[in-house]
């Protein structure tokens, strides 16, 4: 017998009930989201439409009163609870992720995605740091490969080389960039920061492991379901990107940039780096969660100072 609280279970027998007790279900148990939803009632209606088999970006208001079958109700009962009971991001129980409206599959060896980088890349933000002389592009720390492909889809005359550390999230990767017939365009590597795509490249997109230690050990238990490797960042969240900058220049063309998102580390990247100059892009989140920086400028901050 189920042990899960009857305030824990959807019920009503249309989509719009579904999805309004839903909503107040995840609120109740206290569920943490940030993982393609900000929100009990958009994470509510992605776990209902999902079960139905209905579109996810259906409009809600012309289903709402859409009949469900009892039959169908348990299901949406049932992934509920393991929503709550798991903890798991949404994304990992449906085997789905959507990033500008692009689908991508993940599973538990990688990130859940969620960049902002996919934002520039949608809109074109970025374009104006590129030139037509850009045609070689590193997604570094790829995980699941979403933001390689968004790139090769932004960018159809670029080559796209997807790296990270984990072959398990490469894995994951391969699934995708096959999904999007891309596999002529995207390479996939494995590789301990730049040691193994040396380049040199144009543009390197790093949506690194960046989370400070103090913030890893308060982290709910959705983001601890991710792989530990693609979020801690060190007792600042700089680690990886020290090693990255120090590394970076012999890696880029002469014009190359690398686009990073470092999240809510704002402060501990500039006390990492009080002199480096930089471009904070805006996103959907703000100026201080994706930055651009130059070639010149790593190169000038890493030469020896004079005795």
């Amino acid at each position: 017998m189920s042990t899960t609280l009857a305030s824990e279970r959807p019920t009503g027998d249309t989509v719009g009930a579904l999805v309004e007790t839903g909503a107040q279900c995840l609120t109740a148990a206290g569920v943490a989201f940030g993982h393609g939803t900000t929100n009990a009632h958009d994470e509510a209606a992605w776990l209902v439409l999902w079960r139905l088999g209905l579109p996810l970006d259906s409009d809600l208001d012309s289903i709402t009163n859409q009949p469900v079958a009892p039959a169908q109700q348990a299901l949406v009962a049932t992934l509920f609870e393991e929503r709550i009971a798991t903890r798991k991001p949404a994304a990992y129980l449906t085997r789905e992720a959507w990033l500008q409206g692009v689908p991508f599959y993940v599973d538990e060896r990688a990130i859940v995605p969620r960049s902002f980088i996919a934002e520039l890349l949608a809109d074109g933000s970025v374009d104006e740091f590129l030139s037509e002389n850009t045609h070689q592009v590193l997604d570094l720390c790829t995980g699941n490969g979403s933001l390689a492909v968004l790139a090769a889809m932004a960018w159809p005359e670029v080559q796209v080389t997807g790296a990270d550390i984990s072959l398990d999230a490469l894995a994951v990767a391969r699934v995708n960039v096959d999904k999007h017939g891309l596999q002529d365009r995207i390479a996939l590597v494995q590789s301990d920061g730049l040691a193994a795509v040396d380049g040199p490249w144009d543009l390197i997109l790093c949506n690194p492991p960046y989370v400070n230690s103090a913030s890893m050990a308060a982290l709910p238990r959705e983001y601890l379901a991710e792989p530990e490797l693609a979020l801690a960042g060190g007792a600042d969240g700089m680690d990886f990107v020290r090693a990255l900058f120090a590394a970076a220049p012999p890696c880029l063309t002469e014009d190359g940039v690398i686009i990073l998102e470092i999240g809510n580390e704002r402060a501990h990247f500039e006390a990492a780096f009080p002199e480096l100059p930089v471009f904070w892009l805006e996103t959907s989140a703000g100026e201080d969660q994706v930055l651009l920086v130059t070639r010149q400028a790593l190169a000038a901050q890493n030469a020896p100072t004079a005795q």
